[in-house]
């Protein structure tokens, strides 16, 4: 996966079927329901001072440890193939048909000004139900800035674990991403989904990723599959 900081200044790398990503670096009371397609989950409250619920699996996981299923950004399925022939709004970074604030990056000039994802085309909501969404970015950031982050090894499989001062904690597997038909960086590197769009680049979307030796919210091209966690309010 190719990736590009951005240092103060954004820096643009328009580079069609390719990935582009910005960072900004970031150095069990519990409630069980099933939702949608998804039994058993585990609502984890963090004290966070939104009074988010955090699940405690991927969505399509069956457990905290396992990887769960991976989603191009504003879809609800999974597919073979992820790239920008695939995506469901649009078939490159400047013909977009969906999320777009810039003719610029509009198929024939389209533009609709959505920059969250609508609940039809959030992968947590139509797998889960019972309120799950997936977060934003700024609740990313409520997360990263009310736990004290760790790399570990949770039942064989390398994340990150967020423990809260009240003592709950979730697990977030090293899960990797989906680019065309392959997986790459499992067990090394994290990739999940906000459900902010990235609006000076819109063939991005933000996403939080890691690995053993950094965390941050960074800026990605919204074809590929990336991991989905859960939120939602009581």
């Amino acid at each position: 996966m190719k990736k590009v900081f951005f240092v103060f200044a954004a820096v643009a790398l328009l580079s069609a079927g390719l990935w582009s990503c910005g960072k900004e670096d970031d150095n069990n009371d519990s409630a069980s329901s099933g939702g949608g397609g998804q039994a058993e989950v585990v609502w984890v409250d963090l004290g966070l001072p939104s009074g988010l619920l955090w699940a405690d699996r991927n969505v399509g996981a069956s457990t905290p440890e396992e990887f769960g299923d991976y989603y191009a950004w504003g879809e609800t399925a999974t597919k073979s193939t992820y790239n920008w022939s695939t995506y469901a709004y649009g078939n490159d970074y400047d013909q977009l048909t969906k999320y777009c604030n810039n003719s610029s990056y509009g198929l024939n000039g389209f533009t609709d000004n959505l920059t969250i994802l609508q609940p039809g085309d959030d992968a947590a909501t139509a797998n889960m139900g019972n309120g799950a969404r997936t977060p934003t970015r700024a609740e990313w950031q409520e997360l990263l800035d009310n736990t004290v982050s760790v790399w570990t090894t949770q039942n064989d499989v390398n994340g990150r674990l967020f423990t809260a001062s009240n003592g709950n904690s979730i697990f977030l597997p090293a899960a990797g991403n989906r680019v065309d038909a392959g997986l790459s960086d499992a067990g090394s590197y994290g990739y999940y989904w906000s459900s902010s769009l990235d609006t000076d680049y819109l063939y991005n979307a933000w996403d939080f990723d890691f690995d053993s030796s950094y965390q941050g919210r960074g800026r990605v091209n919204r074809d590929g599959g990336f991991s989905v966690r859960a939120v939602r309010h009581n």
